[in-house]
């Protein structure tokens, strides 16, 4: 046999074993991990609900989800074991250690000028009555431009006038 005809089959074959491995990496890694569970370990579901182990048994899990409330669990359905200092901040809402206290404004007045000067370069787009009449004047004057562009037929079109009601070519 020819090894140009084999070549698809050895990548095909390749990519397979590249795959099922990394797929075995993940579920070790997914087994390690739920090893490190122990009675009073903060866990997160697959679902997003944080708990605490309370018991631990061959294919379960015991955990408090609230106080005084158990369910019981798949150890599959553990997504991540977490530590101490990031269950506690998540479900307590501690700050973490290394939070910045940043204050954030509640409106956009931070991002505005105080000063008096800035007061003139402030735009009003609000629409007003002008009494010089340039701005109904040149508002006149774009309708009249529009309606004019609308009544004119295009230079370039070479269709007849039919065939543009129509929608067809007339070739």
């Amino acid at each position: 046999m020819n090894i140009v005809t084999l070549l698809p089959f050895i990548v095909l074959i390749g990519a397979m074993f590249l795959m099922t491995r990394s797929a075995k990496n993940k579920q070790r890694q997914a087994a390690q991990m739920r090893d490190q569970m122990t009675p009073g370990t903060g866990v997160r579901t697959i679902g997003g609900m944080y708990a605490t182990v309370k018991e631990i048994r061959d294919d379960t899990v015991l955990l408090e989800v609230a106080p005084g409330t158990h369910a019981l669990y798949a150890k599959n359905a553990v997504g991540a074991v977490l530590e101490q200092e990031e269950y506690e901040r998540i479900v307590n809402g501690t700050p973490a250690d290394d939070a910045i206290d940043a204050v954030v404004p509640d409106d956009a007045s931070a991002l505005t000028s105080d000063d008096d000067d800035a007061e003139g370069s402030k735009v009003d787009f609000a629409k007003s009555g002008s009494d010089d009449g340039e701005d109904t004047a040149d508002a006149g004057d774009a309708k009249e431009a529009a309606t004019d562009a609308k009544d004119k037929p295009a230079k370039d079109d070479a269709q007849p006038e039919d065939a543009k009601r129509k929608g067809t070519d007339s070739e």
